[in-house]
């Protein structure tokens, strides 16, 4: 089910028609809201700030050229992140293997207790955990958490089915899980 429309949806269809109708100072606008959005996947997915700079300013590119063949402007926010999954997806292709730990026991999991450690740690450890992840866990946790993208436009932008979403985030918060329990 669909959280009901925000205020700062309606601002982002009414940005999308506008850039639609060739009005330039929207799709600026467009830029100035979703830069940092987009800026912020990028650098969990590459983890490297030149190569997420590089990859942002070519969803741009391809957005712009796009963005007249966009039938539901309401649908803006997984469309744009659909082109990020796949400009990403084209670029990374060789420079990351998506491994899959095989010899990992998922029945042995504990849940993460929180022995008094400060929030700052916490934050650390989560953003080690997440470094270490393999990339499809971590651009779904990233999507999911982050970005704070509905199951329904995280299976849009990266092209899966829901259910797709739903058991990569079980199978991403379980390596999570278990990268943040053997540091313990």
């Amino acid at each position: 089910m669909q959280p009901p429309p925000t205020a700062a949806d309606h601002a982002d269809t009414l940005l999308v028609v506008r850039c639609q109708l060739g009005e330039r100072a929207a799709f600026d606008a467009l830029i100035r809201r979703w830069a940092a959005p987009l800026q912020r996947y990028a650098l969990k997915l590459t983890r490297d700030p030149a190569l997420a700079d590089d990859l942002v300013q070519d969803v741009w590119l391809r957005a712009v050229r796009g963005l007249g063949r966009l039938r539901d402007a309401a649908q803006f926010r997984p469309w744009l992140f659909g082109i990020a999954h796949r400009t990403f997806a084209d670029r990374l292709r060789e420079r990351y293997a998506m491994t899959v730990d095989a010899d990992v026991d998922w029945d042995t999991f504990a849940a993460v207790d929180d022995d008094g450690e400060d929030a700052e740690d916490r934050e650390r450890a989560l953003a080690g955990g997440l470094e270490r992840l393999p990339l499809v866990e971590r651009e779904v946790l990233t999507l999911f958490y982050l970005e704070a993208l509905p199951l329904a436009e995280i299976a849009t932008a990266l092209g899966i089915p829901t259910g797709t979403v739903k058991s990569r985030l079980f199978r991403a918060r379980a390596l999570l899980r278990h990268h943040l329990t053997a540091e313990k």
